[in-house]
């Protein structure tokens, strides 16, 4: 029988030899990456300085050479770079969703984890980490464990780790939160509130305000949709002149740290395409809009910026921080929004209808996070009548149609 092959990336038995005056030479077999066992040698003046030599040369010719490659030595930035790089390159997610990611690199796992490397990211590390993070800011830990979850999935992957560590970590805290939504008394409150931040007073430096609050929030309320997908409409989107006035959402706008604001040309999911009808104070809102609009619109949006630029989200929701100080209304966001007309919606027609609504794959997303309402248990009522107090003395319910279970006592 042969000897063993070695396994790759190993050497075997180092041995060596004097050569010439003062010269030692140590040679060893190493099996490469390609699987071929080549002979390496290194020369020094002494023995032992040949092994040292020779022992760098095999310890370098395991380290790979290119670039995108990935050891159990790297450290966490090296291998959050090259995460980085591949899924831009791939661009199978959404420039907004890398952005977080990069956010999430940038903030929260560098600071605490990059200077590791590969091999000392422990369970226990990372677990502790998720852990410390999601007492504060919930939020940003899941999000953090995702980035986790990806870049050391790359890691096995190029064989630098055999599992993923993110895998046994702890389960994160998820607080369960009802959706605020809005009664017809606050609906007054918010239009009262805007209204009065948009009167002009002499006191106010800067420009008037315009009417693009007021009727992003009336959209709003019309459609249920999303912040993004109410700046990104064009006027091409509308069909006002229809037998049902309608509008379709067919885009968003979203914000990379390379390419500033723009309109992306496909919605944030499949479920996102698509057409809604509008009640009529929407189409009165836009009518009145159409006219106040100006021709020289370059991108034909609906809310256009000043300058003729995509009106930014950003601004929105800094204007309605102002609009609803000292008002009592802080606790309404854009999201009280989508949550009042799914609400709405379910209550008067299903879950299904709210979810088509808001652009939703699963009525569960809608479900959990958009509806203020409990699950609606069957009607037990008369069954647990029988653990009443005076059950003994009303007549036994008799349910002739229910069967005998096969294993009760006869």
């Amino acid at each position: 029988m042969g000897r063993p092959e070695l396994p790759i990336g190993t050497y075997g038995k180092i041995r060596t030899e004097k050569f010439g005056r003062g010269r030692y030479r140590a040679r060893a077999r190493f099996r490469d990456q390609d699987g071929k066992t080549r002979d390496v040698q290194a020369t020094a003046a002494t023995g032992p300085g040949a092994v040292r030599v020779l022992k760098a040369k095999l310890r370098d010719r395991n380290t790979p050479t290119t670039s995108d490659d990935v050891t159990s030595d790297i450290r966490i930035s090296g291998l959050a770079a090259l995460w980085i790089e591949e899924i831009t390159a791939e661009r199978r997610l959404a420039p907004q969703t890398i952005h977080r990611y990069h956010s999430s690199l940038r903030t929260t796992i560098l600071p605490a984890l990059g200077n590791l490397h590969l091999h000392e990211a422990t369970v226990g590390r990372l677990d502790r980490f998720l852990r410390s993070i999601a007492t504060d800011h919930p939020s940003a830990a899941r999000t953090a464990k995702v980035v986790l979850g990806q870049m050391l999935a790359l890691a096995v992957r190029h064989d630098a780790i055999r599992t993923n560590p993110i895998r046994d970590t702890a389960r994160l805290p998820k607080p369960r939160r009802t959706p605020a939504t809005l009664t017809e008394q606050h609906l007054h409150a918010v239009r009262t509130a805007i209204d009065t931040w948009q009167q002009p007073t002499t006191n106010t430096p800067g420009p008037r305000h315009t009417s693009d609050l007021a009727d992003t929030v009336e959209l709003m309320l019309a459609t249920g949709a999303r912040i993004g997908e109410i700046l990104a409409l064009r006027w091409e989107d509308l069909q006002l002149d229809a037998t049902r006035a309608n509008l379709t959402i067919r885009g968003t706008l979203v914000y990379t740290k390379h390419e500033g604001l723009f309109r992306q040309d496909r919605t944030k999911t499949d479920a996102g395409y698509r057409t809604i009808a509008l009640p009529p104070f929407a189409v009165g809102t836009l009518l009145a809009r159409k006219v106040l609009t100006s021709n020289d619109n370059p991108t034909d949006a609906i809310f256009p910026s000043r300058r003729g630029t995509w009106l930014s989200p950003n601004n929105l929701r800094r204007q309605w921080r102002q609009a609803r100080a000292h008002t009592g209304l802080d606790w309404v966001t854009r999201h009280t929004f989508r949550a009042t007309v799914a609400t709405l919606i379910d209550q008067q027609r299903d879950t299904k209808s709210a979810a088509a609504q808001l652009g939703h794959a699963s009525q569960q997303t809608t479900h959990t996070y958009y509806l203020a309402k409990p699950v609606l248990a069957p009607d037990l009522s008369t069954i647990l009548q029988q653990l009443g107090p005076n059950h003994a003395d009303q007549p036994p319910h008799h349910d002739h149609h229910r069967q005998p279970r096969s294993d009760s006592p006869e």
